[in-house]
């Protein structure tokens, strides 16, 4: 439940997520994607829990809004018809990105608490969450863009509703980022 919870309420995880169901494609690529992603963080999520990794958190948040601003521009760039890394191998920026958004993950696990005779069961079921939470995610979005594709037909050009869509992703991760860098110096 607090996996599910996480990401559900996490927005910049959400509007990661958000954004590769953008880029890729096809409903397998995504799966394997997604996956990717859940595999990569669950790597560094579990090193930083057990304390072999250990990053300061404010970095760590700064860098993951990056990663939402990388998609975001990933997701013009492909409206544009120049395909990026993120189209080509939507699986490598999922790895690699994934493993930094584990650590974002390991913050919010670590003010929650874990017990401490079963971390490593606490671990596995809070990654199970965090993917049922974001299949959850992914299902609600694709429902949603294709009944918006049956309602809008004809009517409305819904390539222009992507671009708007990442430019909001980009400008938000954009936000963020100077929000999370600018309190590196206030904390």
């Amino acid at each position: 439940a607090i996996g599910i919870g996480h990401i559900l309420l996490g927005f910049d995880h959400l509007l990661f997520v958000l954004a590769l169901v953008m880029i890729v494609k096809s409903t397998r690529r995504l799966l394997i994607t997604i996956t990717a992603f859940t595999v990569a963080h669950s790597i560094t999520l579990s090193l930083a829990t057990l304390g072999v990794l250990n990053v300061p958190g404010p970095p760590v948040e700064a860098v993951i809004a990056l990663s939402i601003v990388f998609v975001a521009s990933e997701i013009i760039h492909q409206r544009q018809g120049r395909e990026g890394l993120a189209s080509r191998k939507p699986w490598v920026v999922a790895i690699a990105f994934g493993l930094l958004h584990g650590l974002g993950f390991a913050g919010a696990l670590a003010e929650v608490g874990l017990p401490e005779n079963s971390i490593p069961l606490a671990l596995l079921f809070f990654n199970i969450g965090v993917e049922i939470g974001q299949v959850v995610f992914i299902v609600a979005v694709l429902a949603v863009y294709k009944a918006l594709s049956k309602l809008l037909a004809g009517r409305f050009d819904l390539a222009r509703l992507a671009s708007a869509q990442a430019y909001a992703i980009g400008g938000l991760a954009s936000y963020w980022l100077f929000e999370r860098v600018s309190g590196f110096w206030l904390a």
